[in-house]
């Protein structure tokens, strides 16, 4: 992935300092991204993406496929996150930089703790795999468990942790883009 930020930096003329001034992060951040020494937190990443006009699912694929993505669940190696930010994301298509929709198996950790809420261009839609989530978004919870379902506005804040600080939940999400590049 920090090859990809890099490649799409460079498109468009970016130093490293003027992304992260854009993105409101540290140069030493973009580096590491770059470098592979850090894995963004998938606000973080949606950031980068907008100032690069690059849809999110492009930082995220591992191969491109033009009309058909096949993904193998013995295949799949796409993580991103850690402990530190409380999930880890897998992608499910490989999809063409500019496709519309991008889907992912969101891995809520139970440890993690409450942060600032997320923002990002992109709407989501999540339904719950396994277990339970306390879905906060525009300053009001709402609890969510296997088999339910919210689609919302990504621009609004909104982050979502685990309600089972014993076991950690699955999320099926999606994040469509909605405005033009």
């Amino acid at each position: 992935m920090g090859k990809k930020v890099k490649e799409a930096r460079l498109s468009k003329s970016f130093t490293q300092q003027e992304l992260a001034e854009r993105c409101s992060l540290t140069k030493s951040h973009i580096s590491k991204i770059e470098n592979g020494q850090a894995a963004p937190a998938v606000a973080t990443l949606s950031k980068i993406a907008q100032e690069l006009d690059t849809p999110l699912s492009w930082f995220l694929e591992s191969n491109l496929h033009n009309t058909l993505s096949i993904v193998k669940s013995n295949e799949k190696t796409v993580k991103v996150g850690n402990k530190e930010i409380g999930y880890t994301y897998e992608a499910l298509a490989n999809r063409s930089r500019f496709s519309k929709v991008e889907p992912v198996i969101v891995t809520v950790l139970p440890e993690a703790e409450y942060v600032e809420p997320f923002t990002h261009i992109e709407d989501e839609f999540i339904y719950i795999l396994s277990g339970s989530i306390n879905l906060y978004y525009d300053g009001e919870l709402h609890y969510l468990e296997q088999g339910d379902s919210a689609y919302f506005e990504g621009n609004v804040p909104h982050i979502f942790l685990s309600a089972d600080k014993n076991s950690e939940a699955k999320v099926l999400t999606l994040f469509i883009q909605t405005n033009p590049l």
